[in-house]
């Protein structure tokens, strides 16, 4: 027998084992281009090696983080915060002058702030309603009420079509219950119960020893009206700016406006608005009346304007009579025609050097304070001297409604035609009309012009009543004042979103009474046999939110209960609901959970 050693020698290696080269993989510290591309995800998983992989994982990771921008887009907290969003961004609309409103008060604020103009320019501040920044804070908020909207409305379908929940094992755990005795049969009981909580419109279902029963979804139904109410608003105010026109015209007595684009002074419209969609109407100024406070500390303020016009909606229509007050616009189609402005308009003939008729007619005026003291100005282009050299003719001066010459004023004093004036200036030379430059009609360039003097070298002015002449010198010609006839301004404006704004506030405000009072409430009734032999009876109530009627409805309902199911002569506490201590919840089945 040959002799061992027993000496312990050094273990042989053992070949690696195949199943742990995961885990030992999963253990290295190797760098990672030395094993696969373990590059995880924000959403779980890694990124395989090769193209595929990449695609993979870069496919996961946008999905991804779209489901995410979605959820929080659609989220109830990201709307309230883009509703708080909107209703600052409306801020600077209000106090900064704007484009869309009124064009000259935006360029005299320009001129008075130049160092913010062009910040101002850059942020949109002019502009508001159609910024990009607007626009986008307008979008967002359609998107998530939308988004807020449509799951809640098939949740909200859900449960119309769902039953009421099981009753609770344990009524009396409720918030409000109440229990007694009676020696009623159990089914009498539930009948009786059935019953009395249809004829409160509830919805109703007997399973077992107990009728479940609910009311208030229409307190679902107007949260989801307010809602969509708010989008309604919103479709409202896009209509009504995409399609929206606007425009105003000055009207001098016994003259008339039609509705095409070519009648009106200055016309503003909505990006897809086409001509087309303007109403076919057209009326004429016949008079204009104003009256003031004569007396008092208020004295000049006006206290009714009325515009007297005859207007038809369509070219072949009849011919109606109508006036048009401050906040009474004239509506004709789906246009109104408010009254804006008031003025007077002094009516002269101008004739040349020669003796012939240059210019007859009214003559622009823009009244400069609420005396209606106005700045009038005249061009009268190809004029004629008595020479019969053609040459250029402006007047500018004022007209006053009221001249009171003790005042050293030459300003209104008030604004009726008490003591009517007309106090011109003339000047000859180039009005630079050929030059193809467009020119306010109420404004007088004299760079290239020379004003007529007087023979001892005075400037030349005249101070004209109604029917007086001024004649210029070196028998230039004469201007004569004829008559003053009274001019309104009116703004025709036409927004096709109005009607569905007032429908949509209307619905916002019903369905904002809904979700505030209507109550979601559950009631439960049992009816079973006691081990005394009697029909013990629990009535018990559960309301989605905290409501102080609950008690007194569930009260109602056990007093309904009591004809068909009267205590017994031992019960002292039938009818009687009480109401739980909050230190004492309720333990309902998963079936009763608001």
């Amino acid at each position: 027998m040959a002799k061992t050693d027993s000496t312990p020698s050094a273990p042989a290696p053992e070949e690696p084992d195949a199943g742990a080269g995961a885990a030992g993989a999963q253990m290295s510290t190797a760098p990672a281009e030395d094993r696969e591309q373990a590059v995880p995800g924000s959403f779980g998983g890694m990124r395989g090696p090769g193209a595929l992989g990449w695609l993979a994982w870069t496919a996961r990771e946008t999905f991804g983080w779209c489901r995410w921008f979605w959820r929080q887009l659609t989220s109830m907290r990201v709307a309230l915060l883009l509703l708080f969003l909107l209703s600052l961004a409306t801020i600077p609309g209000s106090l900064v002058p704007q484009n869309s409103v009124d064009p000259l008060k935006v360029e005299q604020w320009k001129e008075k702030h130049e160092s913010l103009t062009s910040v101002y320019d850059k942020l949109g501040l002019f502009h508001v309603y159609s910024s990009v920044w607007f626009s986008a804070i307008y979008i967002l908020l359609f998107v998530s009420l939308i988004g807020c909207i449509v799951p809640r409305t098939w949740q909200f379908v859900g449960q119309l079509r769902g039953r009421p929940p099981a009753a609770p094992r344990h009524l009396t755990k409720m918030p409000a219950h109440a229990t007694w005795h009676t020696d009623a049969d159990p089914e009498r009981v539930l009948a009786a119960a059935h019953r009395a909580l249809r004829r409160r419109r509830f919805r109703t279902v007997a399973a077992g020893d107990a009728v479940s029963a609910e009311k208030g979804y229409l307190r679902e139904a107007g949260n989801l009206l307010f809602h969509v109410s708010l989008i309604v608003l919103l479709v409202a105010f896009a209509s009504g700016q995409l399609w929206k026109s606007e425009g105003g015209k000055l009207v001098v007595e016994g003259d008339g406006f039609a509705n095409n684009l070519t009648q009106y002074d200055d016309f503003k419209s909505g990006s897809l608005f086409t001509a087309d969609d303007l109403d076919p109407f057209d009326f004429d100024l016949d008079s204009f009346s104003g009256t003031y406070e004569r007396t008092g500390p208020q004295k000049g303020t006006p206290r009714d304007y009325a515009a007297h016009v005859t207007y038809r909606d369509t070219p072949d229509g009849p011919r109606r009579k109508a006036t048009i007050k401050v906040n009474e616009p004239l509506e004709t189609g789906r246009s109104k025609v408010y009254l804006i402005g008031h003025g007077y308009a002094p009516i002269v003939t101008v004739r040349d050097g020669q003796g012939n008729v240059a210019f007859r007619g009214p003559i622009p005026s823009l009244p400069l304070d609420s005396n209606v003291t106005e700045t009038s100005v005249l061009k009268v282009p190809d004029y004629r001297d008595k020479d019969g050299k053609e040459d250029d003719l402006g007047f500018k001066g004022n007209f006053v409604p009221t001249l009171d010459l003790s005042t050293g004023r030459m300003a209104s004093q008030f604004p009726a035609l008490d003591n009517p004036a007309l106090v011109l200036t003339a000047y000859r030379g180039n009005l630079g009309i050929d030059a193809g430059l467009p020119q306010s009609v109420y404004q007088l360039d004299v760079s290239r012009m020379k004003q007529f003097t007087e023979p001892d070298g005075s400037k030349f002015a005249k101070a004209l009543k109604v029917g007086d002449t001024m004649k210029l010198p070196d028998g230039a010609g004469e201007l004569h004042f004829d008559a003053i006839r009274q001019w309104a301004t009116f703004q025709v404006s036409q927004k096709p979103g109005n009607e569905l704004a007032l429908a949509g506030a209307g619905a916002a405000l019903v369905g904002l009474a809904g979700s505030l009072f209507i109550q979601r409430r559950r009631v439960w009734v049992r009816a079973v046999a006691g081990e005394d032999g009697r029909t013990v009876v629990e009535v018990a109530g559960l309301g989605r939110s905290e409501s102080a009627r609950l008690p007194e409805e569930l009260t109602g309902i056990v007093a309904a209960l009591q004809p068909d199911a009267p205590p017994a002569a031992a019960d002292d506490t039938a009818g009687t609901p009480t109401e739980e201590p909050a230190e004492d919840p309720a333990e309902p089945s998963e079936g009763a959970r608001a």
